[in-house]
């Protein structure tokens, strides 16, 4: 087991677009995408077999890569078709292997190993009759466990999203905290108001909350908000690029009902400016870290943190996080 085995999200499938090819990078490995002549992904090393210029300086025409330095042409196998400098006879066979790619709920995933260690994650209710979903698109400047603890933090939200969304009551909050199969659950208990200045759409009658947030290894985290017959989620696949560069894709999915269009501008504005808080936020702190390491002091809420971490701690070590002993345990916290 390793994270190179896990699928990553390398596009949109609107952003890939027939005759295109995209530049991309997971776990440091350089990508060239683009679309074969059937329409379908294609991802291989972002490195022609000659000379080992990048392809995707190329061009694509009629699904077939192009090298931008001496022509050689590459099929959505990976084969070579054409070396123009042997002229219009192909007289030597070579391959260059593309990775194992899946296009789900609109997104183009790659697997960097030949076997994937489980399917792409499912976005919830992808394109349900109901449901209205955005995606947004947001390159952060730190780590995907430093991301993923960001995103399932809710002590973080009063401080860094102060008056918007939380603000700072030393209200008493409860969760139940379950890991299990390679994910964390966290239940939380007693949310009812503090909901920052959108209070009075999201829940303008005081309603109970249902508040729950979960992590799937190694990068994925869902935050689900039910008051009433609403249902807000929140959706974040974390992809690494380098060692300290993530590109998080997150869908904003929601069920307002006849609401559900005219509150499309809305929800993006707000989704996209609590994001533009956690990236400043994630920048400082990764700048921290560099001058003095990672080194953190935990609180009851971090056994959240402490969990995903061993699932992550898991896979580095080559294991199965899905095998590790399920966990539960209940935490105080105020916020």
């Amino acid at each position: 087991m390793s994270f190179r085995r896990y699928w990553y999200i390398v596009a949109e499938s609107r952003e890939l677009r027939r005759n295109q090819v995209l530049a991309r990078q997971v776990l440091d490995e350089p990508l060239a995408c683009f679309r074969a002549a059937d329409g379908s992904a294609t991802v291989l090393r972002d490195r022609c077999l000659h000379r080992n210029a990048p392809l995707s300086r190329g061009q694509v025409r009629d699904g077939l890569l192009a090298c931008p330095y001496h022509g050689w042409v590459y099929d959505g196998a990976g084969k070579v078709t054409a070396i123009p400098s042997l002229g219009p006879e192909l007289r030597q066979r070579h391959c260059l292997p593309p990775y194992p790619v899946r296009e789900q709920d609109g997104f183009i995933y790659v697997c960097l190993e030949r076997e994937p260690a489980a399917p792409p994650f499912p976005m919830p209710h992808c394109g349900e009759a109901g449901w209205h979903t955005l995606r947004l698109q947001n390159r952060f400047r730190n780590t995907v466990e430093n991301c993923v603890e960001n995103f399932i933090d809710i002590p973080h939200t009063a401080f860094v999203h102060a008056g918007i969304f939380r603000s700072s009551r030393a209200e008493r909050l409860q969760a139940q905290v379950v890991r299990r199969d390679g994910s964390v659950l966290v239940r939380y208990a007693n949310e009812r108001s503090n909901l920052g200045s959108y209070r009075w759409f999201l829940n303008p009658r005081g309603l109970p909350v249902a508040h729950t947030d979960s992590f799937h290894a190694p990068n994925v985290t869902s935050v689900e908000y039910r008051i009433g017959a609403k249902v807000f989620l929140i959706t974040s696949q974390a992809v690494p690029v380098t060692a300290e560069e993530t590109l998080v894709y997150t869908d904003l999915t929601y069920r307002f009902g006849w609401l559900n269009r005219l509150a499309a501008p809305f929800v993006r504005r707000y989704g996209q400016r609590i994001i533009d808080q956690d990236l400043e936020i994630l920048d400082l702190q990764m700048r921290t870290i560099r001058r003095f390491g990672r080194e953190f002091r935990d609180t009851p809420a971090d056994h959240i943190h402490r969990l995903v971490d061993s699932l992550r701690d898991a896979i580095a070590r080559g294991e199965d996080p899905r095998v590790l002993a399920e966990v539960s345990q209940d935490i105080e916290f105020y916020v």
